[in-house]
């Protein structure tokens, strides 16, 4: 009986070990801190020229900016910053060609890591998003991701974000590693 209750301990202790390394290699890593910035359209269309703005795509642009924080969140690896406090100096300013203001933005809201993105749109027919993902204290690029898309409609925006999100900026060993 002795040999047999030692066999079942050793199996036992085995097991228990097993299951904690297992948790510990599984275990939730820290979520970042982020500054998700509104996406931006950069038109170099004809139409765009011509006409200005659409209300239609400045709708858009809200949107995606909306879903890209839900599913951020939904994510458990970030923690969303409130950027109400430097809301109105992002949108005065073009967060792609001014040189780094939106890490300093970040930073000042008290995030880690600052995400930009934006949409150019060439045509109606042929459309770019990007995501850029900045490290806040340094302004060093962690992550910049791009797909092109094909029709200026909500559905195309949409499956455009989501494809970005599932396969570059969420995937494992591609987008922002944690």
């Amino acid at each position: 009986m002795s040999e047999r209750f030692t066999s079942l301990m050793r199996l036992s202790c085995s097991v228990v070990v097993s299951w904690i390394f297992l948790l510990a290699v599984q275990a939730p890593t820290h979520a970042q801190t982020v500054a998700v910035f509104d996406f931006e359209l950069i038109d170099t269309s004809v139409e765009g020229e011509i006409r200005g703005a659409r209300s239609d795509e400045q709708a858009r642009l809200g949107q995606v900016s909306l879903q890209l924080r839900e599913r951020l969140k939904d994510s458990g690896r970030f923690s969303l910053v409130d950027i109400a406090p430097v809301a109105a100096e992002a949108r005065a300013s073009n967060l792609q060609g001014c040189g780094g203001c939106d890490t300093r933005l970040a930073g000042r809201v008290g995030a880690e890591l600052s995400i930009t993105g934006t949409v150019q749109k060439v045509s109606n027919l042929i459309l770019n998003m990007n995501i850029y993902v900045r490290e806040a204290s340094s302004g060093a690029t962690l992550a910049a991701m791009s797909a092109d898309m094909r029709g200026n409609t909500d559905e195309s925006w949409f499956r455009t974000l989501d494809w970005l999100i599932r396969n570059r900026l969420l995937a494992p060993d591609y987008g922002v590693r944690h």
